[in-house]
């Protein structure tokens, strides 16, 4: 058991898109960052000049290979630097990155050291194992954390919104997924996922506009010159060095503005004829021009509710073999309710909530809430809930975190370092169901 209540402890949700981190009692994350960085290999660039050099040092992969974190050194465009994010489908595949990340998130945003404060870490409902074993062998052996505890993100979203049993629908950046918990337990049988997140819809925006005719530029891509006050011009710069995969993230960028500006959730299906002499919304983009956006405003959005949407927008083939496969928003919450007891059932209509950064996209809860009283039974009664600002629906994830790492009765749970050198890695599964 640990007993360290006078510090207090850190709170971080390593979400897809973004980082949270902060600390447990305070009501939003100080530290919010994207979670993805990026790499430049020293292996390519320097070998011409001191290859005997690079013989003789031994160093690992990771040597040769500098990260950048943070949305400050993200913004700067450098020559061959890759954008990497360290999740393959919503679970860990790389360790350096989540390293890296972690220690920007003590040693640069929060300015801690983490020896001195216990860890409580967001976990997708998902994590294996291995995965949590992982993570408290990074947090102890190479952070020297001196407790850390490991809680399930739809735990703490239904922990945020003050219940114990809850139906959690978390649309994140890089996945939707649907999670009943009951009593502070996940019910594993009954999570369904899908991978239509903010990203997703975000490159479905993009595609949207190449195919008529729109191309973001980059914000490095150009420079605005005052030629007299008030007016501007565009002078373009080119970079041959930049990477794809930079290029794309500073596109992602622009577009998931416009999709947070204008884009809402229809209120019923979205039909073409309906929607094609819709008004149209301007929007700025950074190098000045003005474009007009129509019909995808609502088309979009309605992706998550009819994923075979995707499949009338030019450029998304790839997703079409898997299309078939993946269920709307409406169906999974019914399937996922129906694969829990029958004594729940009506708890868990009943509270069905909103999370994730997706979640905060307008229209989005009452057309939810409208379409499951149409396909759920009568006897149930259907209420959505969402936060009311879009921090709270953004974040609930480590406020649910940071509400649950302040609580005096939690202190008696953490699984302490002690614990860990006695017991190794894999004493976590019985501390942190």
């Amino acid at each position: 058991m640990y007993g360290g209540d006078e510090v207090s402890a850190i709170v971080v949700d390593l979400g897809s898109h973004t980082c949270k981190a902060g600390y447990a009692g305070e009501d939003a994350p100080k530290a919010v960052f994207p979670s993805v960085t990026g790499a430049i290999d020293h292996m390519d660039i320097d070998e011409s000049d001191n290859a005997e050099k690079n013989t003789a040092s031994a160093e690992q992969a990771k040597g040769k290979r500098k990260l950048y974190v943070g949305s400050q050194s993200l913004g700067y465009r450098r020559d061959h630097m890759e954008v990497l994010s360290p999740f393959k489908d919503g679970i860990v595949a790389d360790w350096d990155i989540v390293d890296s990340i972690w220690d920007h998130a003590f040693r640069e945003c929060l300015l801690i050291d983490p020896k001195e404060h216990p860890m409580l870490l967001a976990e997708p409902s998902s994590n294996t194992q291995q995965q949590r074993e992982r993570a408290a062998e990074l947090m102890f052996e190479k952070y020297k954390a001196p407790a850390l505890f490991l809680a399930k993100n739809a735990v703490l979203t239904s922990f945020a919104s003050g219940r114990a049993t809850s139906l959690v629908v978390d649309c994140g950046g890089g996945s939707t997924t649907v999670v009943p918990v009951h009593d502070g337990y996940v019910l594993q049988k009954a999570v369904a996922t899908t991978p239509i997140g903010g990203e997703f819809l975000t490159d479905c925006l993009m595609k949207s506009l190449e195919s008529k005719g729109i191309v973001i530029k980059p914000r490095y891509s150009f420079r605005r010159k005052e030629i007299r006050p008030g007016e501007f011009q565009t002078v373009d710069l080119d970079f041959q060095n930049t990477t794809e995969s930079y290029k794309l993230y500073a596109q992602r960028l622009i577009a998931s503005d416009i999709k947070e500006s204008v884009c809402r959730a229809p209120d019923t299906p979205y039909d073409e004829s309906a929607y094609s002499n819709i008004p149209t919304t301007p929007y700025e983009l950074p190098d000045g021009q003005t474009i007009e956006i129509g019909a995808d405003r609502f088309k979009i959005p309605d992706v998550l509710f009819t994923p075979s949407l995707v499949q009338t927008i030019p450029g998304m083939e790839s997703f079409a073999e898997i299309a078939p496969t993946v269920r709307g928003l409406p169906q999974m919450v019914i399937d996922s309710i129906n694969k829990c007891d029958v004594d729940i059932r009506r708890e868990l209509f009943s509270s069905v909530l909103l999370a994730g950064g997706t979640a905060s996209m307008q229209q989005l809860k009452e057309r939810l809430e409208k379409e499951l009283l149409e396909e759920s039974p009568h006897a149930a009664r259907v209420k959505v809930l969402a936060s009311g600002n879009a921090t709270e629906r953004r974040f609930s994830v480590w406020i649910g975190g940071s509400i649950l790492a302040s609580l005096g009765s939690f202190q008696q749970m953490w699984f302490s370092k002690t614990e860990y050198e006695e017991h190794g890695a894999s004493y976590i599964q019985r501390r942190c169901p």
